[in-house]
């Protein structure tokens, strides 16, 4: 039997270097594009694409907080699939790297184009790492 048939619902969070988690929850809460995603047992079978932020994780009465770095969500037979570019522990973000990258990415105003993208999305995933620390 799975363990999502003991304990009711299993996330799975996928990187490109490995399964980063792979547990039974009580609840998931994800950082969707267009806002969060609570999910418990027996929710309705979804797909989403995630944004940068903070991915909670729920179980045996205590809470999980990770950093999730965009990717897709899939709901389905009381599985959580994550698949995302980067997941970390809240714990293991250093504030001190954060801010060097968000100041770097700031200080490069004259981008065009892809590059421009590209400081934007650092600058988004740089200023949602220090939201959680602050948070912690």
């Amino acid at each position: 039997m799975s363990e999502a048939k003991k304990t009711g619902l299993q996330v799975v969070v996928v990187t490109p270097e490995q399964t980063a988690l792979d547990v039974p929850v009580d609840f998931v809460a994800l950082p969707l594009v267009d806002g969060e995603l609570g999910i418990l047992k027996d929710h309705a079978p979804t797909i989403g694409r995630l944004g940068f932020g903070e991915m909670r994780v729920r179980h045996e009465n205590k809470t999980d907080r990770y950093y999730v770095d965009g990717g897709f969500v899939q709901i389905a037979d009381n599985v959580v699939s994550v698949l995302t570019g980067f997941a970390l522990p809240v714990e293991d973000l250093k504030a001190d790297e954060i801010r060097y990258r968000l100041e770097e990415a700031e200080s490069k105003t004259d981008a065009k184009g892809a590059a421009a993208a590209l400081r934007r999305q650092i600058v988004d995933q740089c200023k949602a790492q220090l939201r959680m620390l602050e948070k912690a």
